[in-house]
């Protein structure tokens, strides 16, 4: 079983979208942990609504590119995402594979660990909630002082909603 973390997030409908893509996710894999869902400005030009931004721990047995392409475009596409030219494009969700055990690899379509983790808050501090210990592999860097160095001043945790979530998925998994 593979140890994954999966970014997670929506700025269309953004409460209905990141949850029902979590509930889709469990039934699809085990979903060990979320982190806080914050609330983001978006990256790119100015003008759209804020996202909703977390990060699931998973373990699967599918490999990483089955993971990313079969899996996760797979509930994106039932929740209605649709993909653009314009990489900042509003969207109903946005699931992106961004660590697989100590994989490293690059590809034309998949990089792991996902280099964003060491420039974007999003990504880098839920990663540091959930795997506090961690070191992202091929470059010896330290999550939690990664996190550390980044600004997190875009990000406005969502307690409650984060509760609500870990409660629906823990229901979930007992079914």
């Amino acid at each position: 079983m593979a140890r994954a973390f999966i970014s997670i997030g929506s700025n269309i409908d953004p409460e209905t979208n990141v949850r029902n893509a979590l509930l889709r996710l469990a039934r699809a894999v085990r979903v060990a942990a979320v982190s806080t869902v914050s609330r983001t400005e978006p990256v790119g030009p100015p003008g759209q609504p804020p996202f909703y931004n977390c990060v699931a721990e998973i373990e699967t047995d599918a490999a990483p590119r089955d993971l990313k392409f079969v899996v996760l475009r797979r509930i994106e596409s039932e929740l209605g995402r649709t993909r653009s030219s314009d990489k900042f494009a509003a969207r109903t969700i946005d699931l992106d594979l961004i660590l697989y055990d100590d994989l490293v690899m690059t590809t034309d379509d998949l990089t792991l660990p996902d280099p964003d983790i060491v420039r974007r808050p999003f990504l880098a501090i839920p990663l540091a909630e959930l795997a506090p210990g961690l070191v992202l592999p091929g470059s010896g860097l330290q999550i939690k002082e990664v996190a550390a160095s980044l600004t997190p001043n875009t990000m406005e945790p969502l307690e409650t909603y984060t509760e609500h979530l870990r409660k629906e998925l823990l229901h979930e998994r007992k079914q």
